[in-house]
Order: structure tokens, then C-alpha cells, then sequence
């Protein structure tokens, strides 16, 4: 924990922790205490040092809330996008400060008053922007940091296809797996010939029991320096009536698979000081998904090994990052035999995953779908998150499989 705690306050200077602790306190505690506790006629908020009362007051608490929310996320994470947006609610609050004391006292003293409120203020919103290198610091290219080869699974199509070519545009060598060898020799065409990187292809079904144990012998040669686990698939339908044997392949390919990779490429990639191992997850794990009763526990698995790893290969030089997409436009609905229905983009998943490995245990894609699943849990009745899940599924799934 002190570990954890160094990593975390050490990402920014002091007296940044000390503004984030400042955010987290009104977004957590007195907003939604002066929002849904204090009396109406007792309230007040101030804006541009202009104060309203009342209702009014209270209309405009949910954008502060908002404000303090973005705050606290920005700081945290130190989001590029905090410059030059905290200095410029900074500049808002200084003017705020002078103008009241003017408005409420008037004369010399008001005007002493404005300037000594003022003044820090100002010391704040000149430091925040001159702070722009700590919110955009430059990060080592993900080659350099993990190595020469990335083994990806499951990259003849969708995820797993777009999280090839964002490493090979990285520089990386690509081993592709998947079953399908003849979009395997495209894929590896095409990157060799745009990207000038090498390649090699292992066509192999990971639903095969030893499947995973044959890819890793494969590539046992390379020092990878990344691994992707993304290899996968859903079965949807009412439990009894799936196919036992399809229902085990699933959770050979997204339980078993991974882990056996994970654990073979890991000891390499701790001994060499450098590495990644990604697994893609899905935010159906964060709750009980009748109709995917499977799927979604194989995807719970994934996720608690992947962020375990997190915390066991902390200091060690090799990230872990659990990616979990929302619904994406993939192959995914028409192999798991669900009624098709609009997603993200294969790349815009890749890409948030990428940003965020060596950053965060996991992301998620999405905020509506991050805030639906991990909210979800937090404030409602398991139960009635799990009959919430099934009205969603139920109109993804063909009627004759309900």
C-alpha cells in the first residue's frame, strides 16, 4: 500500500496532490452534501464573484458537481486535456475572489479585500499553466520499452487484427495466431509490406486442449515483448439449451488460453526487466449476464487474473492492462449468435487500450457502458442488476434461444 500510495503521489508535485485532494473532497463529499442536504433558501453558489440563492443556487450545483468531478479524474490520471482547462477555472475563481469582496463591502475596503483574495488565486492559475509538461510528459515509445516481437491471438479479425497493425505501426514484429491461416497471410502480407516489419504466422485453435501450449512452443525462440490475449468468443442463449461442448471450448479459449500464455511468456519478460501482457476482458464481466451466463463468468476470470498480475508484476518493467470493451463492431454478435447491434470500432478500442497500458490495471471502453457496469455494482441490488442484464440480452439474442 505505502508502495501504491508513493506511485500515486508521485505522479504529480505536491502541491498538484494537494488540489486533487481538494477536487475529490467536492466532488465526494460537499457537493452532494450541499445538493441533497442543505435547505433551498440556505443555499448559495458563486459565479464570477456574482452569488445566487435559492433554487437558483441549486440549479447550478449538478455543473459544479461536474466541474470538481472532471477535477478529481483529470488530476489522477493527468489528463492532457487539463491544460489549459484547470488554469482556466483557475483564472475564473481569482476573478471571482476580487469581484466579491467589491460587490459585498464596496469602497477601499472591498478593493484590499478583492486584491488579498485575489492574489492566490492568480499564484494558482500562473502555476497551473505553466504546468502543461506535467499534464502531456512524453512517454517512451512502447518498443522501447517492451522489445522487438508481440504475440497476438485472435488477429485474423476485429480486436485482435487492429491490435496488430497499432504495434506494427509501433515498430514491433508480429506473431499472428488464430484459426484461420488464409487472413493470417493477408494480415502478415500486409504488414510486412506497409510497415516493413517482420512477421510470423502460427495458424492454431486455441479451443483445443493443448492448443495454447502449442502456440507458446511456437514462438519459444522469440523474446516477446508483448503478449495480447485476445482471443475469444460468446455463445448466447438460455444456459440449458447451449451446447455443452461449444460452452467448454469457450472457456478453454478465453480462460485456459490466456492463462497458459501468460505464464509462459511472464518469467522471460521478468527476467529481461521489460514487457506487456494485455488481455482483453469485456464489461459484461462486471455483472451476472443471463442469456451469456458463460461467456460473461470466462470474462470475470480474465479480468481478475489480468488485474491480479497488475499488482504481482508492479516494479518488475512489465505493464499489465486489462482492456474491456462495451459491444464492438467485430465478428463477435454473428459468432456468438446475437442480433447485431451498433458498437465501437475495433480501432478506437485498440487505441484506448494502448494509452492506458502502463498507466492503469484496466480500462474500460466507454464511458456510458463503464458507467452502467461499474456503478451498477456499487449502488444497486445484485439481483436486480442481473434482471437489469437479462432486458438488454434478451433483445440481443434471436427469440428461439431465449
Amino acid at each position: 500500500m505505502k508502495r501504491w500510495l508513493r506511485d500515486v503521489l508521485g505522479r504529480r508535485p505536491a502541491w498538484m496532490n494537494a488540489l486533487l485532494a481538494f477536487c475529490a473532497y467536492m466532488t465526494f463529499v460537499y457537493v452532494p452534501w450541499d445538493f441533497f442536504v442543505k435547505p433551498v433558501a440556505a443555499d448559495a453558489e458563486a459565479w464570477f464573484g456574482f452569488l445566487l440563492h435559492g433554487w437558483a443556487a441549486k440549479a447550478t450545483e449538478p455543473i459544479h458537481w461536474a466541474i470538481y468531478a472532471a477535477g478529481t479524474y483529470g488530476f489522477w490520471r493527468m489528463r492532457p486535456w487539463m491544460w489549459p482547462w484547470a488554469s482556466v477555472y483557475a483564472a475564473q475563481i481569482a476573478i471571482g475572489m476580487a469581484v466579491w469582496p467589491v460587490l459585498h463591502f464596496g469602497g477601499v475596503r472591498g478593493a484590499l479585500a478583492g486584491a488579498a483574495a485575489f492574489a492566490p488565486f492568480a499564484a494558482l492559475t500562473v502555476a497551473l499553466w505553466r504546468a502543461r509538461d506535467a499534464f502531456r510528459a512524453p512517454r517512451r515509445p512502447l518498443r522501447e520499452r517492451c522489445g522487438e516481437w508481440a504475440l497476438v491471438t485472435g488477429a485474423s479479425s476485429g480486436i485482435g487484427a487492429a491490435f496488430a497493425r497499432a504495434l506494427a505501426a509501433e515498430g514491433f514484429s508480429v506473431v499472428l495466431s488464430a484459426r484461420r491461416a488464409d487472413r493470417l497471410e493477408r494480415l502478415a502480407a500486409e504488414l510486412e509490406r506497409e510497415r516493413g516489419v517482420r512477421t510470423r504466422v502460427v495458424p492454431i485453435d486455441l479451443a483445443a486442449p493443448d492448443g495454447a501450449a502449442r502456440l507458446a512452443d511456437a514462438v519459444s525462440d522469440l523474446e516477446l515483448g508483448v503478449l495480447v490475449n485476445n482471443a475469444g468468443f460468446g455463445h448466447a442463449g438460455r444456459f440449458d439449451a447451449c451446447s455443452e461442448e461449444r460452452l467448454v471450448q469457450m472457456v478453454q479459449v478465453n480462460c485456459t488460453a490466456p492463462l497458459v500464455l501468460a505464464h509462459r511468456v511472464a518469467p522471460g519478460m521478468r527476467a529481461r526487466g521489460r514487457g506487456a501482457l494485455i488481455f482483453t476482458g469485456s464489461l459484461a464481466a462486471k455483472q451476472p449476464m443471463p442469456l451469456h451466463a458463460t461467456y460473461a463468468a470466462s470474462k470475470a476470470f480474465v479480468g481478475l487474473l489480468g488485474e491480479a498480475l497488475w499488482a504481482e508484476l508492479r516494479g518488475s518493467g512489465v505493464d499489465v492492462l486489462v482492456v474491456e470493451p462495451g459491444t464492438t463492431d467485430t465478428e463477435f454478435q454473428q459468432v456468438a449468435g446475437e442480433v447485431a447491434h451498433e458498437g465501437e470500432t475495433p480501432e478506437h478500442v485498440v487505441a484506448v487500450a494502448l494509452e492506458a497500458l502502463g498507466r492503469q490495471p484496466s480500462v474500460g471502453i466507454g464511458w456510458w457502458r463503464w458507467l452502467r457496469g461499474n456503478l451498477g455494482m456499487r449502488l444497486l441490488p445484485r439481483s436486480l442488476l442481473t434482471l437489469a442484464a437479462q432486458r438488454v440480452t434478451e433483445r440481443q439474442t434471436p427469440a428461439e434461444l431465449r
